[in-house]
């Protein structure tokens, strides 16, 4: 049997525990060395269990002085010793050695190639996994572009659904387009994200190409790489789910521009010609409201009708200018009739009796005279309430009443004649009852018109069209040898009047 030969060897205190601590660990490493040797040599000399016992119980006892003696080894030292310091060196000394002739130290374990190659795939896996990391990240961030998009992509498309409004297109902007800047055609979208997605494919195709070399010489670990094949499988079937939403989108899209695009076009076709047969009815006058209504005679088929009808009203305010050349009484003006009541509106003035207005064949005596043959500015303002009404007379209020056909509603659909009193809708004229004279500028509002819009249109200062019945050329069609004739400038009226 070996034994141990212990040497105290000078250290200075500058060691480091570190050094200490290998010189045990080393130590250790012989006497295990030592220990083998003698199993060994036992075993090929062919000795009985007991003498491997006691070998076993001997080796445990050089372990327990070793760790004893190793313990101050591995201390550090006190700043109170002195500068120098001893330490044990362990050394296993074949039984048979001398010992006064120092042993060869036991050589270490060297790493073989074939652990050193282990090492170096350990260490390019790390490293490809973490390029895989860092790969998977920029995907991801590309994912979240993307989605934002598509996202922006689906809002514009909702709010163009639910708005109907017509989009203009801008001027694009010179530069290159990012993940946040859309364009607004959708065509251009559906162009852009597939450019968008062909890019990313290349992106990932490169990074194959790029990890392919790396893991042709090694064995990849089978979960992680399902992993990836999974994830990248993910990715490709939401982006082409992407795309199919938005090749139907778009083709959607196409039908309803189509479809818009016509009837736009339609519409547009529809104002041409409105255009084009108000230019062949326009007339000679300098503006459309620059004319005057003829009527020399009086007979019962001298007489102009109005186009458009009356809406129901509750108010309203008509206004004209009027010159009457008639002896006696001026006969009709205007007069508007409806089913079942002729003389739903009605100014008249005939015999000896004066101006009348007639709502609903309810009468009410009017404080104008106009029978002088000169240009005079009238207006008559009614309300259904409390049946109020005023007469105007050249910009002056003449007077007021009420109680005229009160709460009683201007019925629609009627005819509205000038020159002439209706005894039924649109006929039955008397010619007792015409109008001899000339009129112009005949308007009604739905609305009590001011004193100082009435006044401003009295004294020239503004011509105020009806918004229920405008004065206009088109709007006035001239019967059975009325005329119309160029108007005398408003200048030229006050002037005569």
């Amino acid at each position: 049997m070996g034994y141990l030969r212990f040497i105290q060897d000078p250290l200075s205190t500058e060691e480091t525990s570190l050094t200490r601590a290998r010189e045990g660990a080393k130590s250790i490493n012989r006497l295990r060395l030592l220990a083998a040797a003698p199993v060994a040599t036992c075993s090929h000399r062919g000795c009985s269990g007991r003498a491997v016992g006691t070998l076993f119980a001997v080796m445990l006892l050089l372990l327990l002085v070793a760790s004893v003696l190793l313990v101050p080894c591995i201390r550090s030292t006190d700043p109170g010793q002195d500068s120098k310091a001893t330490r044990f060196v362990c050394t296993s000394v074949p039984l048979d050695a001398d010992p006064s002739c120092p042993v060869p130290a036991v050589p270490m374990p060297v790493n073989t190639a074939q652990e050193q190659e282990l090492r170096a795939t350990v260490v390019q896996l790390r490293e490809t996994i973490l390029q895989q990391k860092e790969t998977l990240g920029n995907q991801k961030e590309t994912i979240k572009e993307l989605t934002s998009k598509l996202t922006r992509c689906e809002s514009a498309q909702l709010d163009a659904k639910y708005k109907g409004s017509r989009r203009k297109q801008h001027d694009h902007v010179s530069g290159k387009d990012t993940m946040g800047d859309l364009p607004r055609d959708h065509s251009q979208v559906v162009d852009h994200l597939g450019r968008t997605i062909q890019a990313l494919k290349d992106r990932l195709g490169s990074l194959e190409q790029q990890t392919h070399p790396n893991f042709s010489n090694h064995t990849f670990p089978s979960d992680l790489r399902e992993q990836l094949q999974r994830k990248l499988g993910d990715l490709e079937s939401q982006l082409l789910n992407k795309v199919s939403e938005l090749e139907d989108e778009k083709y959607v899209l196409l039908n309803e521009t189509a479809a818009h695009r016509y009837k736009t076009e339609s519409a547009l076709n529809a104002l041409h010609e409105r255009v084009t047969e108000l230019e062949k009815e326009s007339s000679g006058f300098k503006s459309p409201d620059d004319f005057k209504v003829s009527l020399p005679l009086r007979t019962n088929y001298l007489f102009a009708r109005i186009k458009k009808s009356l809406p129901e009203m509750y108010t309203f305010t008509v206004c004209m200018w009027i010159r009457s050349r008639a002896s006696s009484g001026i006969g009709t003006p205007f007069s508007y009739a409806v089913a079942g009541q002729a003389n739903e509106i009605v100014l008249i003035e005939w015999g000896k009796n004066p101006i009348e207005l007639l709502i609903n064949n309810k009468v009410a005596q009017l404080p104008i005279n106009i029978n002088d043959g000169k240009w005079h500015h009238i207006c008559i303002t009614w309300t259904t309430r409390d049946g109020m009404w005023e007469a105007f007379q050249d910009g002056q209020s003449q007077g007021t009443g009420e109680n005229l056909a009160p709460w009683h509603p201007i019925k629609a659909g009627g005819d509205l004649i000038l020159g002439q009193e209706q005894d039924s809708v649109g006929g039955r004229f008397d010619a007792t009852q015409a109008f001899v004279g000339e009129l112009s500028h005949f308007n009604i509002w739905d609305r009590i018109l001011t004193l100082e819009d009435i006044r401003s249109m009295a004294n020239c200062s503004a011509n105020l069209a009806g918004n229920i019945i405008p004065w206009i050329d088109n709007n006035v069609v001239v019967n059975g040898g009325a005329n119309k004739l160029p108007l005398e400038t408003c200048k030229e009226r006050l002037v005569s009047s």
